[in-house]
């Protein structure tokens, strides 16, 4: 009697892009959309593990944490491994969210940490008084125009915003040292200052475990003929109705996404 082998079954989410909430029609990743998907890779009681396809420059630390602990939770619920997978960049929140995985791989090439926090903008308000433009606030409430960028930049103003991003920084570095823990070269004194590195050192110093690419590892684990399943939101039908602006937010996605993705040279 002939008895068949049952295929070992790895279910696999692919997280590319920014990471951000969802703003009009301008799609991030984050939890609202991903939620399901997450629920659903875990959910079969002969899923081996769950693969990781990361490929994101960071974005938002709030979404970032809400997928890594959703992930982290269904784990631990389900007793199934999470196996992350570095493609060309995993930085910052992309970073944050490939913690949540027990093992990182990545490319030699790949781009990887850069645990840090930032905060970007312009000042206008030389540019406003050359075309003779005059800036007018009225707040109740003394900070609530802290940081405009019409009004002449105050040092009170910088102080609070640095405290809030020293607490997001100790915030993302509790939780590498929690997952990444005795693995994590402490000697190296970069490590949180905002860098990053390529896979190949990044394993050296302990943000990744091993370079591997995700098929081979899965048929390496798992055996030649291990099925691989994705568990990725489904894509919505293009929206022929709204088609300009359609068009023009998906330019601006794309130029988000191309200076963000150019910051580490891609």
């Amino acid at each position: 009697m002939f008895r068949f082998k049952k295929k070992k079954l790895v279910s696999t989410i692919v997280f590319t892009g920014i990471i951000a909430p969802n703003m009009g029609r301008r799609k991030g990743l984050n939890i609202q959309d991903f939620d399901k998907s997450i629920e659903q890779a875990f959910h079969n009681k002969n899923v081996k593990a769950v693969a990781l396809q990361i490929n994101s420059p960071g974005g938002s630390p709030v979404q970032s944490e809400f997928l890594a602990k959703r992930i982290i939770q269904l784990s631990k619920e389900k007793d199934i491994p999470v196996l992350s997978f570095i493609e060309d960049v995993a930085a910052s929140g992309g970073y944050w969210l490939a913690c949540a995985g027990n093992e990182i791989f990545s490319s030699k090439a790949s781009i990887v940490g850069s645990i840090g926090v930032i905060s970007a903008g312009f000042g206008f308000n030389k540019a406003i008084e050359k075309v003779g433009i005059e800036r007018r606030i009225y707040t109740a409430g003394k900070n609530k125009s802290i940081l405009d960028p019409f009004s002449p930049e105050k040092n009170e103003d910088v102080k609070k915003l640095k405290n809030v991003q020293n607490e997001l920084h100790e915030q993302f570095i509790d939780f590498v040292k929690s997952r990444r823990g005795s693995k994590l070269d402490n000697k190296e004194k970069e490590l949180f200052s905002g860098s990053f590195w390529s896979g190949e050192t990044a394993k050296k110093i302990g943000l990744v475990d091993e370079i591997g690419e995700m098929k081979s590892v899965l048929k390496e684990r798992f055996g030649e003929n291990v099925k691989i399943k994705e568990y990725s939101p489904k894509k919505k039908l293009f929206d022929f109705g709204n088609l300009i602006s359609v068009a023009f937010e998906n330019l601006l996605d794309k130029v988000e996404q191309k200076i963000n993705f150019g910051k580490f040279g891609l």
